[in-house]
C-alpha cells in the first residue's frame, strides 16, 4: 500500500493566517466586532426611544382627559354662578317692590356659591394635575430625542463600519469608532437622564 504524502497541516493553517492577515482578516474581524456591539448598542436605544415617545404620547392623552374634566367642572361652576345671579335677582325684584323677600332665595343663592367653591376646587386640582402630566411628557420627549439622536449616530457609524470593511481604510473605521463614541455618549446621557 503506497503512502500517502504527508501535509504539514500546521504549515498550511499558518500560510492561511498569514494571508488572511496579510488581507486585513484581524482589521475585518475587528471591524465585525465593533459593528456588532454598535449594533446591539442601535437597537436597545431604538426600543428606548420607541417606549419614551410611547409613554409621553399615553401622558399627553391623559393630560388631554384631565383638561377635559378641568373644562367640565369650569362649565359646572358657571352655571352655578347664573343659578346664584337667578336667586340674587329674584330677591331683588321682591325688594324693588316694597316686600320682603321669601328666604329660600337667599339660602339657594348660599348654597350655589357654597358649591361654586367645591367645584372650583375641583377643577384647579384637574388643572395641576394635567400640568403634571404635560411636564412629565415633554421630559419623555426631550429624553426621547436623545435615544433617537444616538440611534442615528449608531446608523451612520455602522454604515461607516461598512465602508472601511470594504475599502479597508482605516482611518474610515476610525472615522466610524468616532462618532459611535459620540452615539454612546448621547445615549447615555438619554439613559441617565
Amino acid at each position: 500500500m503506497p503512502e500517502e504524502p504527508e501535509i504539514d497541516t500546521e504549515k498550511l493553517h499558518e500560510a492561511i493566517k498569514e494571508e488572511l492577515e496579510h488581507e486585513g482578516g484581524s482589521f475585518l474581524k475587528m471591524i465585525s466586532l465593533t459593528t456588532a456591539i454598535l449594533a446591539v448598542l442601535a437597537a436597545i436605544a431604538s426600543l428606548k426611544a420607541g417606549a419614551t415617545v410611547n409613554e409621553a404620547l399615553v401622558l399627553k392623552t391623559e393630560a388631554a382627559r384631565l383638561q377635559s374634566e378641568s373644562s367640565d367642572q369650569w362649565a359646572y361652576y358657571q352655571a352655578k354662578g347664573v343659578k346664584a345671579a337667578i336667586q340674587e335677582a329674584s330677591r331683588t325684584s321682591w325688594l324693588a317692590i316694597g316686600k320682603l323677600p321669601p328666604a329660600e332665595y337667599d339660602q339657594k343663592k348660599n348654597r350655589y356659591v357654597d358649591e361654586q367653591g367645591e367645584i372650583q376646587k375641583k377643577a384647579l386640582d384637574k388643572e395641576h394635575q394635567r400640568d403634571e402630566k404635560l411636564k412629565e411628557s415633554d421630559h419623555l420627549l426631550h429624553v426621547h430625542h436623545g435615544f433617537a439622536g444616538s440611534v442615528a449616530l449608531f446608523q451612520v457609524s455602522i454604515a461607516l463600519g461598512a465602508v472601511a470593511a470594504l475599502t479597508r481604510l482605516r482611518l474610515v473605521w476610525f472615522g466610524s469608532m468616532l462618532v459611535g463614541a459620540a452615539g454612546i455618549i448621547i445615549f447615555s446621557l438619554a439613559l441617565f437622564h
